[in-house]
């Protein structure tokens, strides 16, 4: 059985995975999940691949139901994770984080916590999901309010392209629905 070494992101819950990419003169190999690795999570229902061209910002958004699984496949994101979740003992903490193919890592992203990335280069994405999108589960957070008290990295650098979804989305003070 593969074993998986775990890094704490900062926020209680969310987790890095760091992987092993297993290369040689044929190409490589990267086991990147396994169901017992997360033996908290019942199952996983949903597989999902984003690619991104450079200069793009998806979310942020959140849960109250769905835990995400990310990897990294090709190209570099900068994640950005805040806690929304009052009872949690890092509520309101704030942290970007690197994945980048070239290390390959999964993270782990429990309900309750805003998420999003933006594009270094461009980028493939796939993640897992423990529930069926339906739209009824994602709120959001417009990607660029100061009050979310990320690193200034974050908010540095060109205007990035944005949904229209997310440009619109709440400021963090106007956010009705919380987890």
């Amino acid at each position: 059985m593969t074993q998986i070494t775990t890094v704490p992101t900062g926020i209680d819950g969310a987790k890095l995975t760091k992987l092993t990419l297993w290369q040689d003169e044929r190409g490589a190999f990267l086991e990147a999940f396994r169901a017992s690795w997360f033996a908290d999570r019942q199952r996983w229902v949903q597989w999902n691949v984003s690619r991104s061209s450079g200069s793009v910002v998806r979310g942020l958004h959140f849960h109250k139901l769905q835990t995400d699984y990310w990897i990294v496949l090709a190209g570099k994101l900068q994640v950005a994770l805040v806690d929304l979740r009052p009872k949690s003992p890092t509520y309101k903490a704030a942290k970007c984080l690197s994945l980048d193919s070239a290390e390959p890592e999964g993270l782990y992203i429990p309900p309750g916590i805003l998420h999003g990335y933006k594009v270094m280069s461009e980028a493939t994405m796939m993640y897992l999901v423990d529930v069926e999108y339906t739209g009824k589960d994602e709120y959001g957070v417009r990607w660029n309010d100061p009050a979310l008290g990320l690193p200034k990295s974050w908010y540095d650098g060109p205007e990035p392209a944005v949904s229209k979804r997310d440009a619109t989305a709440p400021l963090l003070a106007g956010l009705t629905d919380r987890p």
